[in-house]
């Protein structure tokens, strides 16, 4: 099947698309008694236990309708989810349309965030990037703090992280473009293409070339040493 081999899952696939599963979400009145949060949790729990892509979505897809029933101690369920997900299909939505929300009006979150962020498991590092990206779309948030995981993270290898980086870069660079420009300007030598090209697709073009060409001169020299090594 086509999803599961783009996805590189070993879950099943029973073929049924996003639209209809997030149809099917959109069915269940928003105020209790028709789920309240125990009855969400539950349920999430046990569609999460079975090995079948779009029973895993929805409870996902459970949990970013229902968001407002969580409360500061679920975090851990989250961070299980995420650590058992093992594919940006649930990652990122579990980050940004449920963790994110969660943490903003949790403010003791934060520091669960920063733990996430130095994880040994890069998809939960992932998901600290993720989780800050709701406010800092909006243009408010914490950018110092999705910096400092940036900064960290930035030398990694790792495809998803450096696409999650140059994704936060790029959202936030609609609001703020002076920012991103001066986060990212110093720190081109060591930001990898995809970060890069991401980041600067909402800057001025004076901002966008000025970074494009101090990413390539500290490209080169990298590009020669690699051929010299050969």
């Amino acid at each position: 099947m086509a999803e599961k081999a783009y996805l590189k899952s070993d879950l099943s696939f029973l073929g049924v698309p996003l639209p209809a599963m997030r149809q099917l979400v959109n069915t269940i009145p928003r105020r209790p008694p028709a789920l309240d949060r125990d009855a969400l949790l539950q349920l999430v729990r046990t569609l999460w236990g079975r090995s079948v892509f779009e029973l895993r979505m929805v409870a996902v897809l459970l949990l970013e309708a229902f968001e407002p029933l969580l409360r500061p101690a679920d975090i851990s369920l989250l961070e299980r989810l995420i650590r058992e997900s093992k594919t940006w299909a649930f990652v990122d939505e579990l980050a940004i349309a449920v963790t994110g929300p969660l943490a903003e009006r949790s403010a003791g979150l934060v520091d669960v965030l920063d733990r996430w962020s130095v994880d040994d498991d890069f998809w939960i590092r992932r998901a600290a990037l993720l989780a800050l990206l709701p406010q800092l779309r909006r243009g408010a948030g914490d950018f110092e703090r999705f910096g400092r995981y940036a900064d960290r993270m930035l030398d990694e290898r790792e495809f998803f992280i450096r696409k999650a980086i140059g994704w936060v870069l790029r959202e936030t660079g609609k609001k703020q473009p002076e920012r991103v420009y001066a986060w990212l300007l110093p720190r081109c030598d060591r930001a990898s293409g995809v970060t890069v090209r991401e980041a600067v697709k909402y800057l001025s073009p004076r901002q966008r070339n000025a970074l494009l060409s101090a990413y390539g001169a500290a490209a080169r020299p990298r590009q020669a040493s690699g051929r010299a090594l050969r």
